[in-house]
């Protein structure tokens, strides 16, 4: 993207892409300090909302407590299903932007009805029907979002998961966070080669590849969004065991940090195998054609889901698509009146 261009700027999407730089810069850790205290004390943490309010947010706060080895228990569900969980233990955070989302409020509800004290919400918007159900209300700075595909939030409210981990954990994170958003900046603005492009625009599935933090789940629903091609999230090796057989030399698979002891493996399947186009988006240089950024140390998820918006803008531009206006996709998935 650049931002001085308004093939680019003239889209809220583009804008909303590029504000998650300050978002980042903005970011106070010090928001979270008190309800880490009451996280920490229950010990277990279950974080739920609908799509992108809890995919790469929630994801990426678990694989970085099971990394660091914290003394927490984090888990994750949509809220339709959450509502069949004995959740009584837990401190329960209701992701929604909008802060009306059906499945969320209801599922806010049922636990107050059973006597959880620990419900905090997190929310783009105040005084919602979310926060009236919820002891604690935390709301985002990154103000609204125009376009249907959330950007910034997901940002931020990642961020703001993560400073609970980083509290409990006693991790100085300082350095990495001020870093932190020239290098997303650098991944937003970089130029996408154009073969990538050109692949994906004639791809029949584009797939992303990669840990299970959120960050090639996350942009596997933009690619639904942005691109209108149809897409698909393969979790670790999930791309060499099995879905290889329908797979064909005219998909593209994009790996994002591939792990290392796996990449001959996806060379011989995918590529000499299927015959299909394979992309790394690394802070490394890897056998792939790769879409290199900086490295952030442990915020290099940021990095990473950045750089793919920016990859997915592009396609979507050359596909010509209104990247603000999904034909059926909306803003609020399952919005609850009142």
């Amino acid at each position: 993207m650049n931002r001085s261009d308004s093939r680019y700027t003239k889209f809220a999407l583009c804008r909303e892409m590029l504000e998650t730089v300050g978002v980042i810069k903005g970011f106070d850790p010090a928001v979270t300090s008190g309800v880490a205290k009451d996280i920490a004390a229950a010990g277990r943490l279950f974080c739920t909302g609908e799509g992108s309010s809890r995919i790469f947010p929630a994801k990426n706060a678990m694989r970085k407590s099971l990394t660091w080895g914290l003394p927490l228990q984090i888990a994750t569900d949509g809220s339709r299903q959450a509502a069949g969980y004995n959740l009584k233990d837990f401190a329960v955070f209701c992701a929604s932007n909008s802060g009306r989302t059906k499945e969320v409020v209801l599922l806010a509800k049922m636990l107050k009805a059973q006597g959880n004290k620990n419900r905090f919400c997190l929310t783009a918007n105040e005084k919602t029907l979310l926060e009236q159900e919820c002891t604690q209300s935390f709301v985002l700075r990154c103000g609204g979002e125009d376009a249907v595909a959330a950007t910034k939030s997901v940002a931020e409210q990642a961020l703001f998961y993560e400073s609970v981990l980083w509290h409990i954990g006693r991790r100085d994170t300082a350095a990495e966070l001020a870093a932190l958003p020239a290098k997303v900046d650098t991944a937003l603005t970089m130029a996408v080669p154009a073969a990538v492009v050109e692949a994906a625009t004639k791809a029949r599935t584009i797939y992303f590849a990669g840990y299970n933090d959120g960050v090639a789940e996350e942009l596997t629903l933009k690619t639904n969004e942005i691109t209108r091609r149809k897409s698909d999230f393969l979790e670790g090796t999930y791309a060499v065991h099995g879905i290889e057989e329908v797979m064909s030399k005219e998909d593209v698979v994009f790996v994002v940090d591939p792990i290392g002891e796996e990449i001959q493996k996806f060379t011989d399947v995918l590529v000499k195998g299927v015959g299909c186009t394979v992309v790394a988006i690394a802070d490394r240089d890897t056998p792939f054609t790769t879409i290199r950024v900086p490295s952030a140390g442990t915020l290099t998820q940021y990095v990473y889901l950045a750089a793919g918006w920016n990859l997915l803008v592009e396609i979507g531009l050359a596909l010509g698509i209104n990247l603000d206006k999904p034909e059926r996709a909306r803003k609020i998935g399952n919005e609850m009146a009142g």
